[in-house]
């Protein structure tokens, strides 16, 4: 967890403490880098001490009134453990259906953006042509468009995010899963900006300077062993957390 982030014990267990203001704080970092779609967008994160269970935001808040303290406790099964908290449907079978499937998911992050959509009415609308779209390109896998909170949806969904960290929901939008809170928003950062330039790229008239099959390959090698690191994306999301602090981002409450 960011060094940014300890807190004092509360009655809860340190461990779902310290993942509340994670959390909390990686609705700010959205809000602050405009990928909000008023309410209807979620991250989620699983408690590590009670790997069945994960917190996800009460439903009706924008994301800059989100705290620790506000978000909801519920189980892969739907059951929830927080007094009055409300869910998504649709957020639910996305992330129950992730966690079910995926052991090793921590957090879960969910959005839709317009450069997002924009690459998600593309089938395999991502191409190997910018520094940015390297960084994901081996990892991306394609998911086809299902009835939302539906339990096949749930499953479905599950079985593709076995296939790569980096989803693009075709004719909806993006989603990334990992290990950590901060390699999962690095995840949907850099799958951020290779979808805003392709679109961009798109949009010229001209076809893109090509990069070669060799260092495509090499890229792939080179992002497959950082993601596996521990402090991957680390450093931006503590960056990211100084920022919304400064800016007076009040979650840890």
């Amino acid at each position: 967890m960011s060094a940014a982030l300890q807190l004092p014990k509360t009655s809860m267990t340190d461990a779902e403490w310290q993942t509340r203001c994670e959390l909390a704080a990686l609705y700010h970092v959205v809000n602050h880098l405009g990928w909000t779609d008023l309410i209807n967008t979620h991250m989620s994160a699983r408690l590590p001490d009670d790997p069945d269970k994960f917190l996800i935001n009460n439903y009706g808040e924008m994301f800059d009134e989100i705290t620790a303290s506000s978000l909801v406790k519920m189980d892969v099964d739907g059951k929830v453990y927080s007094e009055g908290g409300r869910f998504n449907n649709a957020g639910f079978t996305i992330h129950s259906g992730v966690y079910k499937a995926c052991p090793d998911a921590m957090c879960v992050m969910h959005t839709h953006t317009r450069a997002g959509a924009g690459v998600s009415m593309l089938a395999n609308g991502l191409r190997p042509i910018s520094q940015d779209a390297l960084q994901v390109f081996d990892d991306v896998a394609y998911h086809d468009y299902g009835v939302p909170a539906s339990q096949e949806e749930c499953e479905a969904l599950g079985r593709t995010c076995q296939k790569g960290g980096h989803v693009v929901l075709l004719n909806h939008g993006l989603l990334t899963l990992g290990p950590t809170i901060h390699g999962t928003l690095f995840r949907m950062y850099n799958l951020e900006r290779a979808c805003e330039l392709e679109l961009i790229a798109r949009g010229l008239g001209s076809q893109p300077v090509q990069i070669s099959d060799f260092v495509i390959g090499k890229s792939a090698e080179r992002m497959q062993k950082r993601r596996n690191m521990p402090e991957y994306g680390l450093a931006e999301w503590r960056g990211l957390v100084r920022t919304i602090d400064r800016a007076g981002a009040n979650y840890r409450c």
